[in-house]
């Protein structure tokens, strides 16, 4: 807050000056009080500077003790300590980070005084205390989700971490590898006795999750050295790997065929087994499995769960009957702004046989690409230029920009699905790996060209791409903090961004990508009605299905897609349609609030900041922002004023 001493001064003699003082003790008070009051509002800054930079040195040791947790997020964040192992993922283990979170919240507390910080930190304060508590409630429903399913399985996610993640710089990463092969091995055992103790515990994993799991699993172990045939997706990585290792004169050709055998070894005396005990247990589980299932109100525990995930997805308290209804309205206000579009498009028939026509005519190459690999290739070329024309449009709208590259891929094809939403990988903070827009592109007429520009604008820029980015390259907040994810903030961010975007020269130029944006709105809308009604409700997979294809020109392949993600992926598709309506009420806020003092940019800058909050809290760090902002002008003000009158007496 900016608060000049002449400022003060000026403040205090009109305060002495309504109490009835005398002309000549006003100006010699306000004087020495506005000196008095100056020295100890600097007093009490130096104290928040000191208490807050204590502090600040207290989060980044602790978070250097969680980081050294996880071998794999060390990986992520493009550090080799432990790059040879794979997370404990046991029970056990979930149980001492949880405690080992409480246990330093009770030392953040006994050693720092909240009330002596920056706000700035005590928004760190919340935010570390906040991430304890959801993992302390998160730990009492350990057992409550699906282990393995389509969407998020070890069966998928492993193999990614060693192709796309683990960096081979020199013959010790490559040791660390073959490491981590027999490690995801004992990790995948222990993920599968969580799974069995959940069935156990009455948790039914549906039928297509099964199935998407088998077939992941079955993938990733065909081809060679598995099978006969093509070298397997791990097998072609790790022969590059080696080469590039012989190549670079790191390792020589013996070593090359030492490493080789290793890796092959850890493959089929470990890895292959392990897959195959999920895939035993998943055929197994299959066979009494939910063919049409419903959400958490068929699980035990179910609604309690429910309530938790959706806790954590919004960080609000809004109650499933509250996100229904938020869902059914948007879902109304966006029809109407659709059917103006239908009109401009030129359609005569109702919305809802646009749809139909949208949805159908899949051979029409103004509206589908080819379905085809020339086809995915184009799609590919065409983000990677909306993305490259709105990254001129930036400096308009933000302060802060992305330093980190962003590269735009198809998803490798042992975990590529027709249908399934794309998806953001971030690049490391030292910029040495690009984030990554992936794109699901083994279904062509699952990505309707009218989609493409709002899809690109959301995963990169100047959505997801944009705030993870900025957040990782943050300097003045604790790093923990350049790490945080909270999805109703993410992925609000994310849908944010979309409007936006069609708020800048250059896109959505057509009726055709006008409806997409307000498609992919109106798609996340109607998850807040899908999400609620499987899992509050008791609708099942085909009732939700019926809604979302009446209310939307998705395919069916992407409707049945979205549908099975909800189903076990509970809560979490609530969170984008909330974040964004709370980022659109904060923008609105603050205009109102500045008026012509309201800059898009500051704006900007304040929601990115300072990382992902909780809304509660980026409410707050918005409402100090704009406090600061009348203080600056006020202050200004004082200052003219105040020359203004010391020219009138010259």
């Amino acid at each position: 807050m900016r608060v000049t001493l002449s400022a003060t001064a000026t403040a205090l003699a009109l305060i002495l000056a309504a109490c009835g003082e005398s002309a000549a003790p006003q100006q010699d008070t306000s004087a020495e009080t506005g000196a008095d009051s100056a020295q100890a509002e600097a007093a009490d800054d130096a104290a928040e500077e000191t208490e807050t930079a204590r502090l600040n040195a207290w989060f980044d040791e602790k978070y250097e003790e969680l980081v050294m947790m996880s071998p794999i997020q060390l990986t992520f964040l493009g550090r080799k300590e432990r790059n040879d192992e794979i997370d404990d993922m046991s029970y056990e283990a979930a149980q001492e980070q949880v405690q080992w979170r409480l246990d330093s919240v009770a030392e953040m507390e006994a050693n720092f005084d909240y009330d002596a910080l920056t706000q700035e930190a005590k928004n760190s304060w919340d935010v570390w205390k906040y991430q304890a508590e959801r993992a302390e409630e998160g730990l009492d429903y350990f057992y409550n989700g699906f282990t393995f399913d389509q969407m998020n399985g070890a069966q998928s996610f492993l193999p990614t971490v060693l192709i796309q993640f683990h960096r081979v710089d020199n013959e010790s990463d490559m040791e660390a590898y073959i490491s981590r092969i027999s490690e995801g091995a004992r990790a995948g055992d222990q993920l599968l006795d969580v799974a069995k103790e959940s069935a156990s515990r009455g948790v039914e994993t549906p039928d297509f999750a099964l199935e998407g799991v088998i077939d992941q699993a079955e993938k990733v172990i065909t081809g060679a050295p598995f099978t006969d045939g093509e070298p397997s997706d791990l097998w072609a990585d790790i022969e590059m790997e080696i080469s590039n290792l012989q190549d670079a004169g790191e390792i020589d050709e013996a070593r090359a065929e030492e490493l080789t055998e290793a890796a092959r070894t850890a493959l089929l005396e470990d890895f292959q087994p392990a897959y195959q005990r999920l895939i035993d247990w998943a055929t197994e589980e299959l066979e009494d499995a939910p063919s049409n299932p419903t959400g958490l109100t068929s699980q035990p525990g179910g609604e309690d769960y429910y309530n938790y995930r959706l806790h954590v997805s919004t960080t609000t308290d809004l109650t499933a009957d509250e996100i229904h209804q938020i869902g059914l309205d948007e879902v109304e206000r966006l029809q109407g702004e659709m059917e103006a579009v239908k009109e401009e498009f030129g359609f005569d028939g109702t919305l809802q046989e646009f749809f139909v026509y949208l949805r159908e005519n899949t051979d029409d190459r103004e509206l589908y690409y080819e379905d085809n690999d020339e086809g995915a290739d184009q799609y590919i070329a065409d983000a990677s230029a909306a993305i490259d024309n709105i990254e001129t449009q930036l400096p308009d709208y933000f302060g802060i920009l992305p330093k980190a590259d962003l590269v735009v891929k198809r998803v490798e094809p042992f975990r590529e699905q027709d249908g399934a939403a794309q998806h953001y990988y971030p690049g490391t903070p030292d910029g040495s790996r690009p984030g990554t827009y992936y794109a699901h592109l083994s279904d062509m007429t699952a990505m309707p060209k009218r989609e493409l520009e709002v899809i690109a604008y959301h995963e990169g820029l100047p959505g997801h791409h944009m705030q993870i980015s900025i957040a990782q390259e943050l300097q003045d907040i604790p790093q923990f903090r350049t790490q945080a994810g909270f999805t109703a903030y993410s992925e609000g961010w994310g849908l944010y961004a979309e409007r936006l975007a069609s708020e800048m020269p250059g896109t959505f130029q057509t009726p055709q990508s006008e409806f997409g944006r307000l498609g992919s709105e109106i798609w996340r809308a109607i998850r807040l009605v899908v999400d609620t009604g499987l899992h509050s409700k008791g609708w099942t997979e085909q009732e939700a299905f019926e809604y979302f294809t009446e209310n939307a020109a998705v395919t069916d392949a992407q409707a049945r897609s979205e549908i099975q993600r909800y189903i076990v992926m509970p809560g979490q598709a609530t969170a984008y349609k909330i974040g964004m309506i709370k980022i659109l009420e904060l923008r609105e806020h603050a205009r109102e609030e500045l008026g012509d003092d309201f800059d898009i940019k500051g704006f900007h800058d304040t929601i990115l900041g300072g990382g992902a909050l909780p809304l509660e809290i980026l409410e707050r760090r918005v409402d100090t922002w704009i406090e600061e902002v009348k203080a600056d002008k006020a202050g200004a003000e004082a200052d003219a004023g105040e020359a203004e009158e010391m020219e009138t007496e010259d």
